[in-house]
């Protein structure tokens, strides 16, 4: 899988790029991070990647320019201008903004789909709107907050894609049995995942550590009961952390487990009843 990085700022990305998962996939060669510099496809003497704003405003606009210049080498493809006239490009363009739909976990496995990513660091005030419209495939955003630029944003989709990529990590089994993977979804270990809670508690030795014990329930090596107490705690870590995971029309089982929770968590405490 290839990674093509659009920024200002390649050398941010050394740091990302050198340690983990990610360094070890692009050791093995499952991994291609190509950075570009954006201000390689200006053409004036300073390498200007900004404007001003049309309408008046505060701040700088990144320029339509380079990003089009940068994206015909990096895709060898004219332009998407038309989108709807033209085959897709092979390539996935991505422009990392902050008025794009919140990036998730369905977002990493969509685009591990992919042979190659482009993804668009922007900066200052923006980036030019022709970028949105008609050269980038998507917009996405990691939250509801703004950076500096989008090389933050950047490093964390590759990551959380690069990790998906079959091989990378050392069990396959891993990047689903985790928040958000679906792994812990099923008691029964012939049913197939399902998504979207978050991940049971882990632990690791010793048994006990000032005065806190690992869960009896991991240390009988019994394998139902392990499923059944993961399945349990990862609801019950859904339910007090993020509800809205929850999916309606929940396996029997599910909702089982979490009217068992919720009695063990008895009548909300007065603070927690509080709006």
């Amino acid at each position: 899988m290839q990674f093509d990085l659009l920024t200002i700022f390649p050398d941010f990305f050394h740091g990302p790029l050198e340690y983990g998962v990610v360094a070890r996939a692009r050791q093995s060669g499952l991994l291609k991070v190509n950075l570009h510099q954006l201000r390689d496809f200006t053409h004036d003497l300073h390498r200007t990647t900004d404007d001003r704003p049309f309408g008046g405003g505060e701040g700088m606009v990144m320029k339509a320019e380079p990003i089009w210049e940068c994206l015909q080498h990096v895709t060898g493809a004219a332009a998407r201008v038309q989108r709807h006239l033209i085959q897709p490009a092979p390539a996935r363009v991505i422009l990392l903004s902050a008025q794009g739909p919140l990036f998730r976990q369905a977002d990493a496995w969509r685009l591990a789909a992919y042979q190659q990513i482009v993804l668009i660091c922007g900066r200052y005030e923006g980036v030019d709107e022709r970028v949105a419209e008609h050269m980038a495939d998507e917009e996405l955003s990691i939250g509801s907050y703004v950076l500096s630029g989008g090389e933050l944003a950047a490093a964390i989709v590759l990551d959380a894609v690069a990790r998906l990529i079959p091989g990378v990590l050392g069990h396959e089994e891993s990047c689903r049995n985790e928040s958000f993977g679906g792994g812990a979804a099923s008691s029964e270990p012939d049913e197939p995942p399902l998504p979207g809670i978050l991940d049971c508690p882990h632990y690791t030795r010793p048994v006990e550590f000032q005065g806190w014990e690992v869960p009896e329930a991991l240390r009988g090596g019994h394998h139902a009961v392990i499923r059944r107490w993961r399945l349990k705690e990862a609801l019950r870590k859904t339910r007090r952390h993020r509800p809205d995971l929850l999916p309606e029309g929940m396996p029997a089982a599910w909702q089982s487990l979490l009217r068992e929770i919720e009695r063990e968590a008895g009548p909300p405490s007065e603070d927690e009843s509080l709006p």
